[in-house]
């Protein structure tokens, strides 16, 4: 089977975008954090985005800019296979893209049980909330980044049972920024 991963970026306080919706504040690097985003990018996967992570990634990442800063990730993201959950789109333009419009939980436990590469979910907190409560995630790859923000969005809103975790491996960086591994206590 599969394995589903969410890789997000929360604040101190817990919050993975702003009260504004940015998380602009996440992207701060130094050679240390940069060689581990490169290592991590390198990796096979399909990626799966909410409506809203998805038109966040499509403003960057095809674009001239992304290749000139950041051409390891770049190079990634654009090739990586992609599926994109929205109710609201028609077509997704993004290469590699698949659009579905079906049951989230359904479907994604489809593409569990389908032969193929893990998956791992960037932002889409809707989405994160959504697929913890049905049990669907395996792993939770959560950096804190020393920033408190005093308000945002968790990507578990809207969670309405407890989920208790275990912490699998935990890693620092010079830039402050934590890595923590969890994945569902049995």
């Amino acid at each position: 089977m599969r394995k589903l991963v969410v890789f997000n970026h929360v604040s101190v306080d817990g919050y993975f975008v702003d009260a504004h919706g940015d998380m602009s504040w996440a992207h701060a690097s130094d050679p240390e954090w940069n060689a581990f985003v490169a290592e991590n990018a390198t990796g096979g996967g399909e990626l799966l985005f909410g409506r809203v992570t998805y038109d966040l990634m499509t403003s960057y990442w095809p674009t001239p800019l992304a290749r000139e800063h950041d051409p390891v990730v770049a190079e990634r993201m654009n090739a990586l296979p992609k599926v994109v959950f929205s109710r609201s789109m028609d077509e997704s333009a993004w290469q590699n893209t698949r659009l579905v419009r079906g049951d989230l939980a359904a479907e994604v436990r489809r593409l569990k049980e389908a032969p193929g590469p893990d998956m791992v979910i960037f932002g889409s907190g809707s989405l994160v909330a959504q697929l913890s409560q049905a049990g669907l995630i395996d792993e939770y790859q959560i950096v804190v980044n020393p920033v408190v923000l005093g308000a945002g969005r968790t990507m578990f809103e809207g969670v309405a049972e407890k989920l208790t975790l275990k912490l699998t491996q935990a890693r620092a960086f010079g830039n402050g920024k934590v890595l923590l591994c969890y994945v569902p206590a049995a």
